[in-house]
């Protein structure tokens, strides 16, 4: 009996998700074009280019956040994130301490982000998370 569910093989999934991100990065593109004021749509667009590995292009979206919402602590914590994907560990955790002064405070997320894989072994990383912990 069939439930109706389609069930695709895993590459042909990945490649419809990646399909479907590349529309919605292009959308999105299209969308700050028109209306460079709405950060909501800057956001999503940051976020989906660097789920398409855009890196570049990301950071960009998140630089450009932080002029827009300097006082926001997510966007400092993203902008963190495109740094430290780039290799750019200094500056990313420049960033995350932004983010933690101007009150970012999920630690298991930080703990457990993948974007902020190339952070965690350095000591002021371990130094600002520790700080988290004790507030």
């Amino acid at each position: 009996m069939s439930t109706g569910v389609l069930t695709l093989p895993p590459d042909v999934q990945e490649r419809l998700e990646q399909l479907g991100l590349a529309f919605q990065a292009e959308f999105l593109g299209r969308s700050h074009a028109r209306h460079p004021e709405n950060l909501e749509v800057l956001s999503e667009l940051a976020t989906v280019l660097t789920r398409l590995g855009r890196f570049e292009e990301g950071l960009a979206a998140d630089q450009r956040l932080a002029v827009l919402a300097p006082e926001d602590p997510t966007v400092h914590y993203n902008l963190a994130c495109s740094l430290a994907l780039l290799g750019r560990l200094e500056r990313a955790l420049d960033a995350l301490e932004r983010a933690l002064a101007l009150g970012y405070r999920d630690l298991a997320h930080l703990l457990d982000d993948p974007d902020l894989a190339s952070l965690k072994e350095a000591p002021r990383f371990r130094a600002l998370t520790q700080r988290l912990r004790e507030k």
